[in-house]
């Protein structure tokens, strides 16, 4: 079973190219922002260690006025060894949402507030949906377009489910409170 991890991404974007570690992370905010979330603080040691396994090279480019920076490249093993896991069935999907969490306790706020949590979502859900939509547009690849489809499609469905049930939740936390309040 495949578990993609940061090594494993990092492994990943580094088959588009050599990187350095910045843009790498950018990386992870545009292209692999709506499956995975990582920043420096895991990003640099899975470099680290795929150097030290011999999956990635790494050369110092010097800069005017800078310290030197790292470029990243995938060697042949690294390759190997992404293609491998590449072929290895996923690990099951995880959903992972602080909102939705907060909405687990709805009960025991006021129904203002989960009114309020509930347009926040939607607002940066649709949002989230023109900004996709806008940089769909500008995707090279078909993986990249699937993607972005996923992406926008999901949000929607969201959007759409959360319109049309509020009120499920809305009263369920409106009675509680009240009652609490008694």
């Amino acid at each position: 079973m495949l578990l993609m991890n940061v090594k494993s991404l990092c492994l990943g974007i580094l088959t588009f190219g050599e990187a350095t570690g910045y843009e790498i992370k950018k990386a992870f905010e545009t292209q692999f922002s709506q499956v995975y979330d990582a920043g420096f603080g895991s990003i640099y040691p899975a470099l680290n260690q795929l150097t030290t396994s011999g999956y990635v090279s790494c050369r110092q480019e010097q800069q005017e006025k800078r310290p030197a920076k790292k470029i990243y490249s995938i060697t042949e093993s690294g390759l190997d060894f992404f293609l491998k896991e590449l072929h290895k069935a996923p690990a099951k999907d995880k959903f992972r949402s602080e909102t939705l969490t907060k909405l687990i306790f709805a009960d025991m706020l006021p129904r203002e507030n989960i009114s309020i949590l509930i347009d926040q979502v939607i607002d940066d859900y649709n949002n989230y949906v023109v900004d996709l939509s806008d940089s769909c547009c500008e995707k090279q690849s078909q993986s990249e377009k699937f993607l972005c489809g996923f992406g926008i499609t999901v949000r929607q469905a969201a959007i759409k489910y959360m319109q049309e049930n509020r009120h499920l939740i809305e009263s369920a936390s409106s009675s509680s409170s009240q009652q609490a309040a008694e």
